[in-house]
């Protein structure tokens, strides 16, 4: 579980209610966030750089019936990609309008009267859903990597150039967002048995192993993301900044994944 979130509350038109909400909750471990600019309508909201940039974990976006079309509108011109994790403050809404948010892209929903515990639990189950945790925390640095860069030739953990990825290897990270922890971890334990003679030349096989796994992993999140850190973080079920930490650990650069640039 993350230590603290960090939402936006995105409510055009409602900015008193937003002002009243904003602040520390649970002992600081919820932020709710008044961006420094008010929005004007729903679609500026969701257009709003910070989003886009992970500043936030998440949007709180408040719906009642007079915005609902709004945010339907909003939503659907993302086509399914919202700048980040999405929950709806449904107010006065049927079970019919709030489904259409989030088949839409919105997460989940809560409901008044507002309640930190849930928002936060809500939050949480959100941003883990969708893929397991299969990467590792930030090590040792590695070399650089950018769209369709070569797996091999880097610096292992214990300092030998790391061998050259095999035929097998590079198909099995090119699906790597479709394995589970159990099947990286498996894969990497055979491989490095391959590789090493002694138990430690297997610490360092595995070690360069799991490192080109990350690597593929966060391309490859990167990649169907657009290059948005905080929805490539939620793949893989790590908070931002964890996630921030091991871009830098192997010096990869977001920029060529975006596809508004």
């Amino acid at each position: 579980m993350r230590g603290r979130l960090d939402c936006a509350i995105l409510a055009p038109g409602r900015e008193d209610w937003a002002a009243a909400l904003r602040g520390p909750y649970l002992g600081g471990r919820l932020m709710l966030h008044v961006p420094p600019h008010p929005h004007g309508t729903a679609q500026e909201a969701l257009a709003d750089p910070a989003l886009a940039r992970g500043r936030y974990d998440a949007g709180l976006l408040y719906a009642d019936e007079s915005s609902i079309r709004e945010w339907r509108t909003a939503l659907a011109a993302l086509a399914g990609r919202p700048p980040t994790v999405l929950l709806v403050y449904a107010v006065g809404l049927r079970a019919q309008a709030v489904g259409d948010l989030t088949a839409l892209g919105a997460a989940d929903f809560v409901r008044p009267p507002f309640c930190p515990e849930e928002l936060r639990a809500r939050l949480d189950q959100a941003l883990n859903r969708l893929a397991p945790a299969c990467l590792a925390e930030p090590a040792a640095a590695y070399g650089a990597g950018a769209p369709g860069a070569a797996a091999g030739s880097r610096p292992s953990p214990a300092g030998a150039p790391e061998p050259p990825a095999t035929e097998d290897e590079l198909a099995f990270c090119d699906t790597i967002l479709d394995r589970t922890g159990n099947e990286l971890e498996a894969y990497a334990v055979a491989l490095a048995m391959q590789r090493a003679t002694s138990r430690e030349s297997f610490r360092a096989a595995k070690g360069q192993v799991v490192a080109r796994f990350e690597r593929a992993y966060i391309r490859a999140a990167l990649g169907r993301h657009g290059g948005n850190i905080t929805l490539a973080a939620r793949m893989a079920q790590k908070h931002r900044r964890a996630f921030w930490a091991l871009m830098r650990k192997h010096d990869i650069d977001p920029a060529p994944y975006r596809t508004d640039v």
